[in-house]
C-alpha cells in the first residue's frame, strides 16, 4: 500500500521524506501568512506538504503564485516532484535540489514575498531514529541563525515569513530574528488542550517593524476537535 496522506484536493506521498506528513505541518500551511502577489517559497519542503497547501490557498487569485520548494534530501525531493506532478497546480510548483544559502546567491537580494518553513529544532548532539529524520529535524545542518539571515537577505520590504516551532524554540528564534531586524507581526500559541502548556508557536517574521498580534488555539476541546482547529483545517482535511 502507497504511504502518505490524502487532503481534499490533494495527495502526499512522504515516502523516503525525512518527516512525514505532521499536525505541525498543516498547522502552519493553514496558518501561514501568504502575501496577495509575488513568488513564494518553501525552504525544507521535505515532501512538499507546505507548497502544496500555499498553492491551493492561492489558487483563485487573478495572478497565482509561483512557487519554490527547496531541501537538501534528494528523497525528499524526489517525492516532492512526484507530488507536485500529480497535484492540480503543477504548472505553478518546482523543487529543487539546492540549500537555501546556495540558492540565495543566485537570486537578487529582497525579491521574495512570502516564504513558509517548518524548520530544524534539536539541539546538537541529540539523537534520531534514521539519518533522514535527523536531518529533518536537527539544526546542524542549517542552524537558526544562518536561516535568519537568509531570510533577512531574500524578503521584500512588505514580506513575510511564516514559521512553527516548539514554544521555547520558537521564542528564542523570534529575539534571534529582532536582532538581524526581522519582527513578529503574528503569533499563534498552540495547546494541545485548554488543560496544557503551549506546545507550538506558529509565527509570522516580516522586516517591517510592527506590534505582535496574539492569539492562541487549542486543537482538542472535550475529546474533540475544537471548532478552531476545524475552521483553521477545514479546506485540507478530510472530513472537516
Amino acid at each position: 500500500m502507497a504511504k502518505g496522506f490524502t487532503f481534499k484536493q490533494f495527495h502526499v506521498d512522504d515516502l523516503g521524506c525525512g518527516m512525514p506528513v505532521s499536525t505541525d505541518g498543516v498547522l502552519l500551511g493553514a496558518w501561514a501568512k501568504l502575501q496577495p502577489q509575488g513568488e513564494i517559497l518553501d525552504i525544507g519542503t521535505g515532501s512538499g506538504l507546505l507548497a502544496l497547501m500555499a498553492a491551493q490557498r492561492t489558487n483563485a487569485n487573478a495572478k497565482p503564485h509561483r512557487i519554490t520548494a527547496l531541501d537538501i534530501d534528494s528523497s525528499a525531493i524526489k517525492a516532492a516532484r512526484h507530488n507536485f506532478a500529480h497535484s492540480p497546480w503543477h504548472a505553478r510548483l518546482q523543487a529543487e535540489h539546492q540549500d537555501v544559502l546556495a540558492w540565495l546567491t543566485s537570486r537578487p537580494a529582497h525579491s521574495i514575498d512570502t516564504i513558509v518553513c517548518n524548520p530544524p529544532y534539536f539541539n546538537f548532539g541529540e539523537q534520531a531514529q534514521c539519518d533522514k529524520r535527523a536531518t529533518a529535524r536537527h539544526t546542524d545542518t542549517l542552524d537558526h541563525q544562518a536561516l535568519i539571515a537568509a531570510i533577512k537577505t531574500l524578503l521584500t520590504p512588505t514580506g513575510v515569513a511564516s514559521f512553527i516551532l516548539p514554544e521555547y524554540e520558537g521564542r528564542q528564534f523570534i529575539t534571534a530574528a529582532n536582532e538581524y531586524g526581522l519582527y513578529c507581526q503574528s503569533l499563534c500559541e498552540i495547546r494541545t488542550t485548554e488543560k496544557k502548556p503551549v506546545g507550538r508557536l506558529l509565527f509570522a517574521l516580516t522586516p517591517k517593524s510592527c506590534e505582535t498580534e496574539i492569539e492562541q488555539l487549542c486543537i482538542h476541546h472535550q475529546g474533540q476537535y475544537s471548532d478552531a482547529f476545524i475552521a483553521l483545517t477545514r479546506h485540507f482535511y478530510l472530513n472537516m
